[in-house]
């Protein structure tokens, strides 16, 4: 695709060069945005001495997501006190993730402006450098924004403490819900997160699991060393790699279990013949090139 680029792993590094590159106007759509998200967009400001880009966001301040902390709208006086001529826009049932700079590039993808959608969740997504379409991008979220609430400073000062008495009184009710009420919701929550672990594992060893997860990853990264496998597996599946169970082997404790069965997923696959272990690192048999043909 000419003028286009798939995205998934560090796109927040394509999202970095993208609000660096905006000089006139940046457009930010976002249903969730947290101080991590705005503080990666400051900190990434083109700071020239023409001065800084105006700065359009679009966003969803529903109370909902504010007390689940998916939405922090102190996040949002980041931005506004960076210095910039900030447009605000609040729309509560916005789902789009885009970012566009000076309508000449632009990045629609499924990554909120927070930490997970940074760097801890699988995004995927395209940049696309398509002037024309670029443009286009821009007008049609411009239109969609013009249809929600336009934010005034002020305003946004008043919500930010309206939102922490809603966090506040969130938290309170939660804590005040009677014992048998909360340990009727852990059993019920367990219930249903153990319905979806047997359903992941299918039947069969979390190893099972691990290995392929073992394979995707090295057709995507290429060699790995284990210690550099674990962290990338357990972003992947945070559900099976439970850092409170240890392995016990007759009374004593071994390290975690996950890791251990991520270790008998390697050796499950070294015995087939398709990962190798060169100089302390994994590496699928053939390269990974070979591995990318077959794949196909």
């Amino acid at each position: 695709m000419r003028g286009c680029a798939l995205l998934a792993k560090e796109w927040q590094v394509s999202l970095a060069a993208l609000v660096r590159s905006a000089n006139q106007d940046l457009l930010v759509s976002a249903p969730y945005i947290t101080q991590d998200g705005a503080s990666f967009v400051s900190a990434n400001l083109n700071c020239s001495p023409r001065g800084k880009p105006r700065l359009a966001v679009v966003t969803s301040l529903s109370p909902s997501a504010i007390c689940q902390g998916a939405t922090d709208p102190n996040a949002l006086r980041i931005l506004r006190d960076s210095g910039l001529a900030l447009d605000l826009y609040h729309l509560p049932k916005l789902h789009a993730k885009v970012y566009v700079s000076d309508g000449k590039r632009a990045i629609v993808t499924s990554g909120n402006l927070t930490a997970g959608g940074l760097f801890c969740n699988y995004e995927y997504g395209i940049e696309i450098a398509q002037r024309e379409a670029a443009e286009e991008i821009r007008r049609d979220i411009r239109a969609y924004a013009a249809l929600g609430a336009l934010i005034a400073p002020t305003v946004l000062d008043r919500f930010c403490a309206i939102a922490a008495e809603v966090r506040g009184a969130y938290r309170r009710t939660v804590a005040e819900a009677s014992r048998s009420a909360r340990d009727r919701f852990r059993r019920v929550l367990r219930k249903a997160e153990d319905e979806l672990l047997r359903q992941r594992l299918a039947g069969g060893a979390m190893h099972t699991v691990f290995a392929d997860t073992i394979v995707y990853l090295l057709r995507r990264h290429g060699s790995l060393p284990t210690v550099a496998m674990h962290p990338l597996i357990e972003r992947i599946h945070p559900d099976l790699c439970d850092n409170s169970v240890d392995r016990v082997i007759d009374g004593k404790r071994f390290g975690k279990k996950w890791k251990h069965a991520v270790r008998t997923a390697q050796q499950q696959l070294r015995k087939k013949g398709l990962v190798e272990l060169v100089n302390g690192r994994w590496q699928l048999t053939g390269g990974r090139t070979a591995w990318s043909r077959a794949s196909r």
